[in-house]
């Protein structure tokens, strides 16, 4: 099983990621960890698309985040499941600002160690205006019709808790089915 995270900042895709990763007993990849280095530092392109393409040799992953310039296209092909997490601008700034006085001060599971937990006025921008431009929202489109047969977009809480309860009630049917194959 190969699970693709995509979705805006603050809409709960680590966390979904690591549910998934528990669920289906199947190794997690967070892009920001390989993006980032100790104290917010990025890592070096070429060593971070190295990480990126070993992991994705396994058999069943999930990874979490949109980067495109981390394989993005390749990610997405071979992903058995995509999952688009759509949250409103609002929410995804709720979300972000929780997790904020939650981690303050820490560094999340999600991250490189030593990057703490932050929420400055260019995140804010980012959240709730750059990183959702024309160009990216576009973007997304395209790949929600392109994978449309593989794709589930979450708009609201509600619908990622049935998607994640569902899952956990279907888990060990859809397990034995998949090891019988």
């Amino acid at each position: 099983m190969r699970i693709a995270i995509l979705g805006y900042s603050g809409s709960g895709k680590s966390t979904l990621a690591k549910y998934l990763g528990k669920v289906y007993e199947i190794p997690v990849l967070y892009l920001d960890k390989v993006q980032f280095l100790t104290g917010w530092k990025e890592r070096d392109r070429t060593e971070a698309l190295g990480i990126v393409t070993e992991f994705m040799k396994q058999e069943s992953w999930v990874i979490d985040g949109n980067y495109t310039a981390y394989l993005q296209e390749q990610r997405l092909k071979q992903a058995d499941h995509i999952v688009f997490m759509n949250f409103s601008r609002i929410k995804c700034f709720v979300r972000a600002y929780k997790r904020y006085f939650k981690y303050h001060n820490t560094s999340r599971d999600s991250m490189a160690e030593g990057c703490k937990e932050k929420m400055d006025p260019e995140f804010i921008w980012w959240i709730l205006y750059k990183g959702r431009t024309k160009q990216k929202r576009q973007h997304y489109n395209k790949i929600i019709k392109q994978y449309k047969d593989k794709t589930t977009v979450l708009k609201s809480q509600k619908q990622l808790s049935l998607f994640m309860k569902e899952l956990f009630d279907t888990t060990s049917e859809k397990d034995a089915l998949c090891r019988n194959t």
